[in-house]
């Protein structure tokens, strides 16, 4: 094989899986497509192959093949390339679920009251078994608000939901809620399992390791079943699952019958950062990834410097222009030219100055609600995040029209129903009821006031302006004297069983000053300068600058210093491996292997360590840098005093 030849070499993957997707002879399978080897390109193909041999069939049938992505944008993308064909539906992980079960609203309402029956007798035990004190104070307004919703089920004839906005009223289902609801339907009821497979007989899905858990075993159900006439293809890489609910170890227990094809190209990075990256994932399984012939060399080098320096932002300004020197790319010396990546979200969030907001809540949970954190899904967020601060740049600008439009859209005091339910036909009442609202809430930043995230909450919970988030309500519904109380009880250790840390996480993140808003909408956004492991997934970028920091990271998920044998293995970290289950290594190591990858041509990693020497030993015992990709921070100086003189 050629050189040139060589580059094409994962070609025979594509028409490979055009043979599973035989409507007739269907065959399953799990596509591994590492970093950069052309996943989407796979998919695409994939999709044009099907509506190729069989378009006029599916439309006849009034079927269509279903891909699920994970962002709106890949959703975006792969419609855009398939000149939004009508027999291809493509939609998100929600938007998917939803569109199966919208219609089943007693099944739903059904699963709703057991769901409500059972949180409802948990935390009455909870209640019976604690003591007083904000946790009691917290779990009575949780009781009384999930009493009510499961009194108000009965007259509910439709829920609602939206997977892109919030979700209110007695009838609306919450993110959760859906998948739950997918996955419980499609285990459970064979007829659910049926319209899946009837409705698509093709399924992809994209980025299959960070799929829910339960909704993937759910989906391998199905496949299970009606092995004979529907296609299950999954598309991802296990080294690059990144969140916590994804399924670990999807592909290593396949049934035999299902096909395991393998790209082994990476037509995105430079031979010397996929050398690394092979390096990382050597010790996780034996998949070895191809530089392209035609790819440049590129560049990486690794800065190891004490843990304790005052400045980092500073040293790592002067690491860019390091690597411009290194790489003659005058590119790094431009900040806006290089993506900085946070390996530890905390560190992204002190340097930003949301910090308050993010560390409460993100060291609550390790789940779902740390995954919504991350997305910038979680609704308790998004309250504040689109519905306030949206409301608050409008009368900044005093754009009245968007004032108006926005409390027209969303508040409770103006809908339609409470128009209705007026009984003297006074409507402008309403009007002025929210205008009062309005202007009470941005009383608040009077005097160049920058209130807490608290007093916004209780403003809003007060005059009913807005609908309050379920995660929010049962802070929203304290008196004053309850809520003295639950400040004093957030000073105060509790036992396990008297406290919710997910409500002890929102205490405290409430109490945050509400301008750390803005600056946290940006990150999840992926507006701000530096990157989340989320907003990166499926990016590249020509310069990266990989930032590592145990000290700025808070929790136990991860640890550099380990990885890098800094610090040795816990007894925890022992028991997982004995036990094969994640660890922080685990996690870490993946993270690592993400960010590093998404590097088009040069690559700098920063880690801060308390034993930098250590740290060097290790590496280059490993094997992933040679002596000379490695700088020490008394290098580092010495080139820069060099450069001054």
């Amino acid at each position: 094989m050629t050189p040139i030849d060589d580059n094409h070499v994962d070609d025979h993957v594509d028409a490979e899986i055009t043979t599973y997707l035989n409507l007739d002879t269907p065959k399953s399978f799990f596509l591994f497509a590492g970093a950069g080897s052309g996943k989407t390109r796979s998919l695409v193909e994939a999709l044009k192959h099907v509506r190729n041999a069989y378009g006029r069939r599916l439309r006849l049938q009034r079927k269509k093949v279903a891909v699920i992505t994970y962002t709106n944008a890949a959703c975006d993308e792969i419609k855009q390339r398939l000149d939004y064909d009508p027999t291809v539906d493509v939609s998100t992980i929600h938007s998917f679920v939803w569109n199966l079960i919208q219609n089943f609203h007693s099944d739903i309402k059904q699963w709703l009251k057991i769901d409500l029956q059972r949180s409802i007798e948990g935390l009455g035990d909870q209640q019976r078994r604690g003591r007083g004190g904000k946790a009691a104070i917290d779990r009575a307004h949780r009781i009384e608000s999930k009493q009510h919703r499961l009194k108000a089920l009965d007259s509910v004839k439709q829920f609602t939901y939206s997977p892109t906005g919030e979700n209110r009223g007695r009838d609306a289902l919450n993110h959760a809620e859906v998948i739950k609801l997918g996955a419980y339907f499609l285990t459970e009821k064979p007829l659910m399992r049926s319209i899946l497979v009837n409705r698509s007989p093709v399924l992809l899905v994209d980025e299959s390791q960070d799929t829910n858990r339960h909704l993937m075993d759910a989906l391998l159900e199905v496949q299970k079943t009606h092995h004979e006439r529907f296609v299950l293809g999954l598309f991802g890489d296990t080294m690059q699952r990144i969140y916590s609910d994804g399924k670990v170890g999807l592909g290593d227990e396949l049934p035999q019958d299902w096909a395991t094809p393998a790209k082994v190209m990476n037509h995105r990075c430079p031979k010397r950062v996929i050398r690394l990256i092979n390096r990382i994932r050597s010790v996780v399984d034996d998949q070895v990834q191809r530089a392209r012939t035609d790819k440049e060399e590129g560049f990486v080098r690794l800065f190891i410097l004490p843990i304790t320096i005052a400045d980092k932002p500073a040293t790592e300004l002067h690491i860019m222009n390091r690597m411009a020197e290194v790489s003659a790319d005058e590119q790094w010396s431009d900040r806006a030219s290089v993506k900085t990546l946070m390996l530890e979200h905390h560190m992204a969030a002190r340097r930003m100055g949301f910090a308050d907001i993010f560390d409460p809540l993100y060291e609550a949970d390790d789940g779902a609600l740390q995954t919504a954190l991350l997305e910038g899904t979680l609704p308790g967020l998004r309250f504040f995040s689109e519905t306030i601060l949206t409301l608050r740049a409008a009368v900044l600008r005093k754009d009245d029209f968007a004032v108006a439009a926005l409390v027209r859209q969303v508040s409770p005091l103006v809908s339609k129903s409470a128009l209705k339910a007026t009984a003297d036909g006074n409507q402008i009442s309403h009007v002025a009821a929210a205008q009062r609202a309005v202007d009470a809430l941005m009383e608040l930043w009077s005097n160049g006031r920058q209130p807490s995230l608290m007093e916004v909450l209780k403003s809003v919970g007060t005059s009913r302006l807005f609908e309050i988030p379920e995660s929010l309500q049962a802070i929203a519904a304290r008196s004053e004297a309850e809520q003295a109380t639950a400040t004093q009880d957030s000073t105060t250790p509790l036992r396990d069983a008297d406290h919710d840390p997910v409500l002890d996480g929102w205490d405290k993140a409430l109490q945050a000053p509400f301008s750390q808003m803005e600056p946290y909408a940006a990150y999840v956004s992926g507006k701000a300068p530096f990157g989340t492991h989320q907003g990166i997934k499926g990016l590249e970028f020509p310069r990266v600058l990989v930032v590592m920091d145990d000290e700025a990271q808070r929790g136990f998920l991860f640890s550099y210093e380990k990885l890098f044998g800094a610090k040795p293995k816990s007894k925890t970290d022992l028991e997982h491996e004995q036990q094969g289950t994640d660890s922080s290594l685990d996690r870490t190591r993946r993270l690592l292997y993400v960010t590093c990858s998404r590097a088009e041509k040069s690559l700098a990693l920063v880690a801060y360590s308390g034993d930098p020497q250590k740290v060097c030993t290790h590496v280059l015992k490993e094997g992933w840098f040679e002596e000379s990709e490695v700088v020490m921070q008394h290098q580092l100086e010495g080139l820069r005093n060099a450069k001054e003189a």
